[in-house]
């Protein structure tokens, strides 16, 4: 599977693991959105992210040109973001679950 099949598809493939996250970031194959207020964004990020806060969240502003993964502290916002990108119309977004919480508890490093 390549890194570009894991934001292939919907539904039942909403989220994205930690492993194909860090690849993806890596490779420069997607495109990572912080939905987080921005006081939350810049007290800890994940390098490389954009911040687009849930509280004024238009999917028409997410980056087009490579896929995109949504985060946020703990999944809760990311998976809300989701739902209004999918309602939207577009399907190559996925969310990682265990936000930025996570990224911290599997080695991700935070900027």
């Amino acid at each position: 599977m390549g890194l570009f099949d894991v934001f292939k598809g919907g539904g039942a493939n909403d989220e994205i693991a930690y492993s194909e996250l860090a690849a993806a970031l890596r490779a420069g194959a997607c495109v990572l959105v912080d939905v987080r207020e921005p006081q939350e964004f810049n007290a800890g990020r994940v390098p490389g992210s954009l911040n687009l806060p849930l509280s004024r969240f238009d999917p028409a502003q997410l980056p087009s040109d490579r896929p995109v993964a949504l985060i946020c502290r703990s999944g809760a916002r990311s998976a809300s973001a989701l739902a209004r990108v999918r309602a939207s119309g577009r399907n190559d977004v996925r969310h990682y679950r265990g936000g930025v919480m996570g990224w911290s508890r599997e080695g991700g490093e935070l900027a």
